[in-house]
């Protein structure tokens, strides 16, 4: 179904993928906030020939539908958004609403935001780097590498295995749950690595490692874990040094127990019922990211996003043997039901129509936060977004006819959907 479909493309994969900006164009006014389309109809026209009406066309049409899915913020769903597409015949970016409502700063498209588990990519290929090193091996074991971290009657736990999240491991709950009273309390709490992957340790393990797919934070934790123990220094050194540099990304970065991001950046807000009936708004945008670590920390832009993309397609992050593994999804279920695994190692496989083009990506949230990643193998076809959702941890926000769900369709289906 198309809504199965949209809804694991934003909430959990691809979302969206790599895209260049355009050469400049005006501004519109979009309803109380600002939309900026930058290089729809003159990107479209100088990049379509003129034998290629048709083509032109929908280049035209596709960014009329990129404009009109982020118009008209800030709204009760969302506060900003930025979105950046690339195509054979379009290459487009746009931002609207305001990245401050305190201040009514409106959105550039340049802001840093944060991207959630669009940082397990990043981690991924960090690991897989070590492994074409041969400092990690991808049937070693948990038990090998870091002796006393799992209980001692888990079963042996293999790298691959915390790659493509079939481990099994039970993830420790961090926190109360979202909007529940005291949904917020330690945003400033820092959590030490160690006991941040221990926290649900008490449990059982879900499944025999290998036999099912869950996604979860918590394999990703452990490979931050083992990436510090195998190369003795710590995770943000070599997430900078293997990925951020190599990638050349000039905004992105690992805040660690800083709880505020650094430079221009949009804020986040989360709707939150008022005690006497309706909602408000809470600036959610300090918080000490320690609870998600090597699996959801991350800082960036949507420019950065796009390098990052461009470059570990092409091989020039993760050696071409390994970055494999990040288009292969493993033969197993998914845990609790029948339906087939979706996730790779760092990636996640998508189609939105049956028989349509496979994408590959990731997408994230954080409180205030929703962001995706996603584009064909080859690269001729990608979308990146970063939407300042009111409800960023709600099924709502990726539903079909959610705003996320209008940009990724206008993005990676049909304009017209």
């Amino acid at each position: 179904m198309r809504r199965n479909r949209i809804a694991v493309l934003a909430a959990t994969v691809v979302a969206a993928g790599v895209t260049a900006a355009g050469p400049a164009a005006a501004a519109a006014t979009s309803g109380p906030g600002i939309t900026r389309d930058t290089g729809a109809a003159a990107s479209a026209a100088s990049t379509a020939s003129a034998a290629s009406t048709s083509a032109h066309t929908a280049a035209l049409a596709k960014a009329a539908a990129l404009r009109k899915a982020i118009d008209g913020l800030p709204a009760a769903d969302a506060t900003a958004a930025q979105v950046r597409y690339k195509g054979e015949d379009l290459r487009w970016s746009g931002a609207a609403g305001r990245a401050d409502l305190r201040t009514h700063r409106p959105v550039k498209g340049d802001e840093r935001f944060r991207a959630g588990s669009i940082t397990k990519t990043f981690t991924a290929a960090v690991a897989l780097q070590l492994v074409h090193e041969g400092k990690l091996d991808l049937d070693g074991t948990v038990q090998h590498y870091l002796p006393g971290l799992l209980p001692a009657h888990y079963p042996d736990v293999k790298v691959r295995q915390l790659l493509d999240y079939t481990s099994g491991l039970p993830g420790g709950d961090t926190r109360e749950a979202p909007k529940s009273p005291g949904w917020d309390k330690g945003r400033y709490t820092t959590w030490d690595h160690r006991a941040l992957v221990q926290a649900g340790f008490g449990k059982p393990m879900e499944f025999t490692p290998g036999t099912r797919q869950h996604y979860s934070n918590i394999g990703y934790n452990v490979l931050g874990l083992l990436i510090e123990k195998v190369t003795g220094r710590t995770y943000e050194q070599e997430l900078r040094t293997r990925v951020i540099d190599r990638a050349g990304l000039k905004d992105t970065y690992s805040p660690g127990a800083d709880p505020r991001i650094k430079g221009r950046h949009t804020h986040g807000y989360e709707a939150i019922e008022g005690a006497g009936g309706g909602t408000r708004l809470v600036d959610t945008t300090e918080w000490d990211q320690s609870e998600t670590w090597a699996s959801g920390d991350l800082i960036t832009t949507t420019a950065d996003l796009e390098r990052f993309t461009s470059a570990l397609f092409a091989g020039r992050v993760v050696p071409q043997q390994e970055l494999k593994l990040m288009f292969t999804v493993p033969e197993v279920p998914t845990y609790g039901s029948s339906r087939p695994a979706a996730y790779s190692s760092g990636l996640t496989r998508i189609q939105l129509v049956k028989g349509g083009p496979v994408y590959w990506g990731k997408s994230g949230s954080r409180y205030g936060y929703l962001s995706g990643f996603g584009a064909t193998q080859d690269g001729t076809r990608s979308l990146v977004y970063s939407v300042n959702s009111t409800d960023a941890k709600g099924d709502a926000a990726t539903a079909p006819d959610s705003r996320i769900g209008r940009i990724i369709m206008a993005g990676l289906g049909e304009p017209s959907a």
